[in-house]
């Protein structure tokens, strides 16, 4: 890792990651069922 940064900004990080991972997932998840639901 780069010198110079602090663990809470790698762990600030890695949790801005998952939610956002998890604001997609749930996105993906309900373009699915809406489709799904059409066709």
């Amino acid at each position: 890792m780069a010198e110079g940064y602090p663990t809470s900004f790698w762990i600030s990080q890695a949790i801005n990651g998952l939610v956002l991972g998890g604001v997609y997932a749930l996105v993906a998840l309900g373009y699915t069922l809406v489709y799904g639901i059409l066709f």
